[in-house]
């Protein structure tokens, strides 16, 4: 071949030669030295490695953003599929309806070009929503490929089966390994899934497309990735293999390890962004494990939702990471260490998301079980904690008991962070009972711990301290130290004490007459809030909004965001402290006088009937700038079934329970909630909750 070609200028195409690896890169070696005007064009999974080669990875189809599907149709994926779909159905069209749909299939497929044309041949037979609710079989799914192509084209499987046949048994023994991952992992991690030797086999999987390149993740680690595609066969081998057990105990360990080790820095100022940001990359493969150690390990799954848990505070996760933590420690042993770790975190979680009542249960249990050993740093925590939840709940003197308990404990044990916390407490306590110069002294104190101490606690102290100023009059001192903490929230990401320093910073704005950044600083605070979940910080907003209502001369809609207010403070159990009711008694009173008697109860009962979710919302509206809605003309359109409908959602109702409510099947509850999404346009929940609050159904 080398004396035919030598002298003439050409491209030589060697089309697939992942199977034929070794003697495609002899015939390259053999003929390029000696024919110096030919190049070769090699396609392959896998690079040939011979002199000279210049490698380029062509990857997947571009998918559409997942967060913002109305753009679909200009990924190339989407448009692919499009243009296969309406080959195989004339009736198709990418509209509105159909496009987000195609975008979330093309998505799952990786944006595989074969996969996607399969996928499109099966639109007539099961429509765009049918293919993609039956995508987790995607193997018996796909199988309609073109008769007169090669076999490994036929199918999904079978191209999958293609690559995989090519591996050594070491190489595809990883391969079914680190399908376990639910997504992107170190190379660290797949040694410690798949074994200590495992790195090699890792790259080589890179070089035959089974893995993508490694990329750097949030915390800056490189970690690679394995398509869903290649991850659900991989999870199809390692069940047939009978190593998904053990595959899956791997991962729960190093996943322990992970969040155990990230979670020493969580407790620090220092270390805490770094921390954090791993345990952000490492949010799937943690959730998947401790899933899994749920149904299998409930020692190591309590392990791993303890170190979790101030992570999950952090990032405002208490709605959820409470129930996980809660059923975790359910089987462990009253008093041990890890049992004595979780009701601590529980504690703090239930403030945010559960009650008083119930945070207050788990920190006296903790000093209950722990009270007879001497001083601890768990008694320590337990006493600032109970002093906490008693503030909160009006039992100031039982507080300042506890509070001052905890102080002496952490002071005997040497604990900063302990003694940094219940400072905090009690200036917290201070506050509530009006003593504003004693909140300032101690918050301080607080804050000049000289110990790394965790970042949360340094946040506590500048809330506690801009609280304590704001009261004296002390306005510029007060918006620095609220400033800084919230400064601070924002680079470790601190979703909690975000929320609470907006708020803050939109009392500064009150007072300071800057009615626009009040607004701009409660509507990202109440964002936050229904976000996360955070019923204390929800409740917060509703208040800072009724006093931006009140000074905007919206009376009615403050009088019905402090009944709001009011009511959920009642049911969840928090006193209105002193401060808080006499900076509402004055607007609170003029706005009533405005209104007179009939529309004040009105605006009152229409308050106390809203959910925390439905007043946030409502609270959502009335800052966000522009004219301020009216009652839309979507409505127009609407039967009163679908009216009722529309209420209930914006009443927090789920579709079973409006289902049990209209006796009508829930089924029936979607179907119209279809038509009416189709009618008015609004395709979320919140969407139908601000419509019904505008025309007033709620």
């Amino acid at each position: 071949m080398a004396r035919v070609l030598a002298g003439q200028q050409l491209l030589l195409v060697l089309d697939n030669c992942e199977h034929v690896i070794g003697t495609a890169a002899e015939l390259c070696a053999g003929v390029l030295p000696e024919c110096d005007e030919v190049r070769v064009l090699a396609t392959s999974r896998e690079p040939l490695r011979v002199a000279g080669e210049a490698r380029y990875r062509l990857g997947p189809l571009a998918v559409p953003d997942l967060d913002d599907l109305a753009g679909a149709a200009a990924a190339e994926a989407v448009a692919l599929f499009a243009d296969r779909a309406c080959c195989a159905d004339v009736r198709f069209a990418l509209d509105d309806r159909t496009g987000p749909v195609v975008g979330r299939l093309v998505a799952r497929l990786d944006g595989m070009p074969l996969a996607i044309e399969l996928a499109a041949a099966r639109v007539e037979a099961l429509g765009v929503t049918g293919l993609l609710d039956r995508l987790d079989d995607r193997f018996g799914l796909l199988t309609a490929g073109d008769r007169t192509a090669a076999g490994r084209h036929r199918s999904l499987a079978a191209t999958v089966d293609w690559s995989y046949q090519l591996l050594d048994e070491a190489e595809a023994r990883v391969l079914r390994a680190v399908s376990v991952f639910p997504g992107p992992f170190t190379l660290e991690g797949a040694e410690a899934v798949a074994g200590a030797g495992a790195g090699p086999a890792v790259l080589h999987l890179v070089d035959c497309s089974l893995l993508v390149p490694p990329r750097a993740g949030p915390d800056g680690r490189a970690r690679y990735v394995m398509l869903e595609t290649l991850r659900a066969y991989g999870s199809r081998l390692l069940a047939e293999a009978g190593e998904e057990e053990q595959a899956a105990a791997a991962l729960a360990g190093y996943a322990l390890a992970v969040a155990q080790q990230a979670a020493a820095g969580l407790y620090t100022s220092t270390a805490e962004v770094a921390a954090a940001r791993w345990l952000d990359a490492e949010d799937a493969t943690t959730r998947q494990a401790l899933a899994w150690a749920m149904e299998h390990d409930r020692a190591v799954a309590l392990r791993l939702a303890v170190a979790l848990a101030p992570w999950w505070l952090l990032r405002g996760r208490m709605a959820g990471g409470y129930p996980q933590l809660c059923e975790a420690a359910s089987g462990a042993a009253a008093g041990s260490e890890v049992w004595c770790a979780a009701q601590f975190w529980l504690g703090q979680m239930a403030i945010y998301s559960s009650g008083l009542a119930v945070a207050l249960d788990h920190l006296t249990a903790l000093r209950d079980a722990v009270a007879g050993r001497g001083a601890s740093r768990a008694l320590a925590d337990a006493l600032a904690g109970r002093s906490l939840a008693l503030t909160n709940l009006g039992l100031i003197a039982e507080a300042v008991d506890d509070g001052r308990g905890a102080l002496g404990l952490a002071r005997e044990l040497g604990y900063p962070a302990g003694e940094a916390r219940a400072l905090g407490f009690l200036s917290f306590a201070a506050y509530k009972e009006g003593d504003f110069a004693g909140a300032i002294r101690l918050a301080r104190q607080a804050g000049q711990i000289p110990a790394d101490i965790p970042g949360r606690l340094a946040r506590e102290s500048s809330i506690l301290l801009s609280m304590g100023l704001i009261e004296t009059g002390d306005l510029a001192a007060a918006e620095r130290s609220c400033a800084a903490g919230l400064t601070q929230a924002r680079d470790a990401d601190d979703l909690t004490y975000q929320a609470a320093l907006l708020g803050v910073m939109a009392i500064l704005n009150l007072r300071a007459g800057r009615l626009e950044d009040a607004a701009d600083h409660l509507r990202e605070m109440l964002q936050i809030a229904a976000r996360t979940g955070n019923h204390v910080e929800a409740r917060n907003g509703l208040d800072g909004c009724g006093h931006l209502c009140a000074a905007t001369g919206r009376a009615a809609d403050a009088v019905t965001l402090w009944a709001a207010e009011a009511a959920f403070s009642l049911q969840s159990g928090f006193s209105d402290p002193s401060a808080d009711a006499r900076r509402r008694q004055g607007p609170l009173e003029r706005a009533r006088q405005a209104l007179g008697p009939a529309r004040t109860r009105a605006a009152e009962d229409r308050g106390k009937a809203m959910s925390l979710a439905t007043a946030t919302e409502y609270a959502l509206m009335l800052t966000t700038p522009g004219p301020q809605l009216t009652a839309p003309p979507e409505l127009a359109g609407l039967s009163t079934r679908e009216r009722e409908l529309v209420t209930l959602v914006a009443q927090g109702r789920t579709n079973a329970q409006i289902a049990a409510q209209l006796y009508i099947s829930v089924r029936t509850v979607g179907s119209h909630l279809d038509r009416i999404r189709d009618k008015t346009g609004c395709r979320r929940r919140a969407d139908l909750t601000r419509l019904a609050l505008a025309a007033g159904l709620v």
